[in-house]
């Protein structure tokens, strides 16, 4: 008989190691028994996962791991690359997100999402945060409009510094400045979850501090899940820490157990940097 090691990964059943919180919150967003396919390759194996709502959720792992596939399911992103496949369930507020009547562009609306590298349009400050409510109709008039972009600079962070130059290009900011600009457009349109990729790999570390304080203010009102390579920023911004590795979620709970007392010896061992 093959070992569990000598078997195809499709057919290896794979359990996740979890530790609840001592005092749970509501769930915002289910992941049940989902697998990722690019092809014939298969990126993850039977992920599943309870996100909190009003938390910061941190994913780690070693590069090509799943965790940024994983993120991308989460809002549909995976749906324009060409050859992929989700299987399995993802609810949000337990609505099924692949549910064939769901609108994509609801969705989206509904979970933002801020890049590794910054990305504001080639259009003024304004005009970068004033875009999504524009075209989803969130603004009744121009005054609207004008109050929703001052409150989405003000709420990311970063008004105070940009509110003379408001009609200057967004990418004439700095790393840092930029990518508090795409937090401000993402929070602009008022979704409940925020996803964020190494939203800090591109920036300094003065930057880096920025976004993280940025992060622990923002979860007040949104559930935000991002994915970092940095154990520290994890153990810093998050309150729940998943650690995934070739696909499988191995082991995930409170942030603090995760890194001072894992059950997992996977996860031990990418803490202790014996990998990764």
């Amino acid at each position: 008989m093959a070992t569990v090691a000598e078997m195809p990964r499709e057919t290896q059943t794979f359990t996740t190691v979890r530790t609840p919180d001592a005092a749970p919150r509501p769930v915002k967003v289910r992941g049940e028994n989902v697998n990722v396919f690019y092809g014939a390759k298969q990126a993850l194996f039977g992920v599943t996962i309870d996100i909190p709502e009003k938390a910061v959720t941190a994913f780690i792992g070693p590069s090509g791991c799943g965790k940024s596939t994983f993120l991308r399911c989460l809002n549909r992103m995976n749906d324009t690359i060409v050859g992929a496949r989700v299987e399995g369930k993802i609810t949000l507020d337990n609505r099924d997100i692949y549910d064939t009547d769901l609108d994509v562009v609801e969705l989206r609306a509904r979970v933002g999402m801020v890049f590794q590298k910054p990305n504001p349009f080639p259009k003024s400050i304004f005009e970068n945060v004033a875009y999504g409510p524009r075209i989803h109709g969130l603004a009744r008039s121009k005054t609207d409009l004008e109050e929703i972009v001052v409150s989405s600079l003000q709420r990311a962070s970063l008004y105070n510094e940009v509110k003379d130059r408001l009609h200057e290009p967004g990418t004439g900011l700095s790393g840092g400045q930029q990518q508090r600009l795409c937090i401000a457009r993402a929070i602009a349109v008022s979704p409940d979850v925020i996803l964020m990729d190494e939203p800090c790999s591109a920036l300094d570390p003065i930057a880096t501090a920025k976004v993280e304080e940025l992060i622990d203010e923002l979860r007040t009102n949104y559930t935000i899940i991002i994915v970092t390579h940095s154990m520290q920023q994890a153990a810093r911004v998050s309150q729940r820490t998943a650690f995934f590795h070739l696909g499988v979620l191995v082991e995930e709970g409170p942030t603090d157990h995760i890194f001072t007392n894992p059950i997992e010896k996977r996860t031990q061992d990418y803490i202790t940097g014996r990998f990764g």
